[in-house]
């Protein structure tokens, strides 16, 4: 996913989002541990994609504050 098309969601898209992704990352690393699943990448694709969701949540809120 973009940049551009996450800073475009609003906050509960983004909130949900969030949780959503967490609960994959869970789930990849409960598979992982399983052995079910070899693609140890997808984890890092998942946690960078939550910290980006955070990081434009945080400027979201600092807008707010700020007006």
């Amino acid at each position: 996913m973009e940049i551009s098309e996450i800073r475009a969601k609003t906050k509960q898209e983004l909130q949900k989002m969030c949780r959503a992704e967490r609960e994959k990352l869970r789930s990849l690393r409960f598979d992982i541990k399983l052995k079910q699943s070899k693609n140890v990448r997808e984890i890092r694709k998942a946690r960078k994609l939550i910290a980006r969701i955070l990081t434009i949540l945080n400027a979201k809120k600092g807008e707010i504050t700020k007006n």
